[in-house]
């Protein structure tokens, strides 16, 4: 990994000077855009209205514009704002864990300390578990000041963006607005259904189906060109929102379901039990006759030589 920051986590007077590394990767395919009639790449250029030339990166400054008025941007602006010289995580108060929203949680960083900083990074991440708190802290990054949450992963720092409190919408559907009547057997029923799914939760367990599937599709062209058949699932069920099902028989069917699921690994397991009984028992009879042929022939012969004596 390669980082993308230096700075120091401060609280206090203690100060721990830190690495950044994005701590998430893409597993999407990179794919780009082509003109359907003939495959060519279609690019894209920064071209000035005003003068129709293309525009190098480096040549372009930001604007902003609020009633008629244009103030334009350089690097050299932005280089002189306070935050953005700043290279501090600054911890500004401990929450309790359970207090930070998931929905307010953005990008993820692992921190890495420097080799004289071991000490205090580690008390910072002991301090935490102990605790069981978050640090909340702010800093500037890519020309943005951040809110973030800082917390422990195994033996690391990590560092997690969050959204300002203007940037959470509120939910404002008039729909829940009322609330509908649900019979206790109905909540019983969902309780048991959810009790029948219950279990600990496995990331690597999941799987991206859908680049599963463009990775399949792109290896069929690649071997077979455009001629390569695409398995497509049938999928024949109404998904819209027009069909309105008996709720209580969806839950029963649900349940029902499940609990066959689980029946048929017990089911098997026992096949499995009966299988190795019944092979077991070929084999040691088997082995009984294999121990039994051999006095036979030994019977035979002795019969044979007392008829040539004779």
């Amino acid at each position: 990994m390669r980082a993308i920051w230096k700075g120091a986590i401060s609280f206090g007077l203690v100060s721990v000077p830190v690495k950044v590394y994005s701590a998430t990767s893409s597993h999407d395919l990179p794919l780009h855009q082509v003109h359907a009639e003939d495959g060519g790449r279609i690019k894209y250029q920064r071209r000035c209205e005003e003068c129709g030339k293309v525009v190098p990166y480096e040549d372009i400054d930001r604007a902003y514009e609020e009633g008629g008025r244009r103030v334009v941007l350089s690097d050299e602006d932005f280089d002189l704002l306070p935050a953005e010289r700043d290279h501090e995580i600054e911890v500004v108060q401990f929450v309790p864990a359970d207090q930070v929203e998931i929905l307010r949680l953005d990008k993820a960083y692992f921190l890495e300390p420097e080799d004289r900083a071991l000490k205090p990074y580690t008390l910072l991440r002991r301090a935490l578990e102990d605790t069981d708190r978050t640090a909340i802290v702010q800093f500037a990054l890519r020309r943005k000041t951040r809110l973030a949450a800082l917390r422990v992963r195994g033996d690391v720092l990590v560092l997690q963006t969050m959204l300002w409190d203007d940037e959470v919408r509120s939910p404002a559907f008039d729909v829940l607005g009322t609330a509908p009547k649900l019979s206790q057997r109905e909540r019983d029923m969902a309780s048991q259904l959810v009790e029948s799914m219950s279990d600990d939760f496995d990331p690597g367990a999941f799987t991206d189906e859908y680049q599963e599937q463009l990775r399949d599709l792109i290896a069929q062209k690649l071997e077979k060109g455009d001629d390569a058949e695409v398995l497509v699932t049938d999928d024949s069920g109404d998904d819209s929102g027009d069909n309105v099902i008996d709720l209580m028989e969806a839950l029963e069917r649900s349940l029902s379901t499940k609990s066959a699921a689980k029946k048929a690994p017990a089911k098997k397991a026992a096949a499995k039990k009966t299988a190795a009984k019944k092979s077991a028992a070929k084999k040691a009879t088997a082995k009984k006759t294999a121990k039994k042929a051999p006095a036979k022939k030994t019977a035979t012969k002795k019969t044979a030589a007392k008829k040539k004596s004779a």
